[in-house]
C-alpha cells in the first residue's frame, strides 16, 4: 500500500484558519461505513446518533503553551517547542534554528525569567533541554509560552482557550485532540442527560501527529510515541457499556489509538499507563472502536490512514471528495465527520 494512495487535492481556501464562534455549529458529515452513504448535518445533531446506554470516550489532555520564543547570548532569535517532559525541568524539544545550538548552548526567555541549556541531541534532530528558573514552571510557561498551532494555520488565535476542548484538564499536549473542539459544556450535558455515559482517558498528543509520512510503502512508516493513561473507573464504564450492548463512540483519533492500544482481543480494557506508537492503517482489525467522531485530515497523513482503516479507503476518499464539493472546512478548526455502522 503506497502513501500516494492517500493523496487528495484540497483547495487552500478550505483550510479553516479560525474556530467558529459557536463550537457546536460546525457541520457534521455522517459516513455509514457499511454502505458508504453520507448525510450532511450540524454537529449538534450528533445526539441523534447516540442512544441511552452508549458511551462517549473523550481524551481529556490539555494543550500547554509549548512554543517559546527566546534568544541566544548573542541576541539571535530562537524558537523552542516543548514536545515531551522527561523530568521536572528537562524536556525533549524541537529547536529552530537547531544546527547552531549544540550541547552547552543557552537560550534566554522573557528577559531572564526562564533559561534553557541544550543538554544533548535526540532522535530526528530534536534537542534535550534543561530549564532553570525561580518559581513555578507552569506559571512561567503560561506567561511566556504561545499555543503551538499547526503549521497550516497562519492566522493568530485571539483566544487560546479555543485550541482546548471544554473538558481538557491534564496538562501535557503539544497539539489539541481536535475532534473534541466541537463540544460545548451544554452539549455534553444534553448527551449525559440522554443516558449516554461519558468516559475519559488521557493521551498527550505530540507534534509527530503533523509529521508527514516520508516513505513510499505505508508499512515502513514508524509512528511517534505518546504517553497515555486509562484509570480503573473509566475502564469499568467502557467495559460495562460493551457487556450491555451499547456503542463505544471514540472522540478523535487519539482516543481511538489509546483504546486500541489497551484493548484485549475481545475488546475489553484494563487500567493502564504507558507509551504507544500504534500505527493503524487499512488492514488493521479493530478490537473495540466501531464509531468515531473525527475531523477531516491532511492528505497522505497517518490520521487519514486510520480513518480509512475504520471506514474503508474507498468510502473515505469518496466522502472527502463530497466534502470538498460541499465546501466543508478542513483540519484542526474545521468541520467534523461521524463514522458509524
Amino acid at each position: 500500500m503506497k502513501t500516494s494512495d492517500f493523496y487528495y487535492d484540497l483547495p487552500k481556501e478550505l483550510i479553516a484558519q479560525t474556530p467558529l464562534k459557536d463550537r457546536a455549529s460546525s457541520r457534521l458529515m455522517v459516513l455509514h461505513k457499511g454502505t458508504g452513504a453520507v448525510e450532511h448535518k450540524t454537529f449538534r445533531d450528533i445526539k441523534s446518533y447516540l442512544n441511552p446506554g452508549d458511551c462517549l470516550v473523550i481524551n481529556d489532555t490539555k494543550v500547554i503553551p509549548a512554543r517559546l520564543i527566546g534568544e541566544k547570548t548573542t541576541g539571535a532569535r530562537v524558537e523552542v517547542l516543548l514536545l515531551k517532559r522527561i523530568d521536572a525541568n528537562t524536556w525533549e524539544t524541537l529547536v529552530y534554528p537547531g544546527k547552531r545550538l549544540k550541547p552547552g548552548a543557552k537560550v534566554i526567555f522573557g528577559g531572564g525569567l526562564l533559561e534553557a541549556e541544550i543538554v544533548s541531541e535526540a532522535d530526528g534532530g530534536n534537542r534535550i533541554v534543561r530549564f532553570s528558573y525561580e518559581g513555578i514552571f507552569e506559571e512561567i510557561l503560561d506567561r511566556l509560552g504561545q499555543m503551538p498551532l499547526p503549521p497550516y494555520i497562519t492566522e493568530k488565535l485571539e483566544d487560546k482557550n479555543r485550541y482546548q476542548t471544554v473538558y481538557a484538564k491534564n496538562d501535557g499536549s503539544a497539539a489539541a485532540p481536535t475532534a473534541g473542539l466541537h463540544f460545548t459544556q451544554e452539549l455534553m450535558k444534553e448527551i449525559q442527560d440522554m443516558g449516554v455515559k461519558i468516559a475519559s482517558l488521557t493521551l498527550h498528543v505530540g507534534l509527530g501527529t503533523f509529521r508527514p509520512v516520508k516513505v513510499d510503502d505505508v508499512s515502513n512508516h514508524k509512528m511517534h510515541s505518546e504517553f497515555y493513561t486509562l484509570k480503573a473507573d473509566q475502564a469499568d464504564i467502557i467495559n460495562k457499556t460493551r457487556r450491555n450492548g451499547g456503542k463505544i463512540v471514540a472522540v478523535g483519533t487519539t482516543t481511538t489509538r489509546t483504546l486500541e492500544s489497551i484493548a484485549d482481543e475481545k475488546g475489553f480494557l484494563t487500567p493502564k499507563s504507558g507509551e504507544t506508537d500504534i500505527f493503524i492503517y487499512p488492514g488493521y482489525k479493530f478490537k473495540i472502536v466501531n464509531n468515531l467522531i473525527t475531523n477531516f485530515h491532511l492528505p497522505e497523513s497517518t490520521l487519514l490512514m486510520l480513518v480509512s482503516a475504520l471506514a474503508g479507503k474507498e468510502n473515505i476518499m469518496n466522502a472527502y471528495a463530497e466534502a470538498i464539493k460541499e465546501r466543508y472546512r478542513f483540519f484542526s478548526f474545521g468541520d467534523a465527520m461521524f463514522i458509524t455502522e
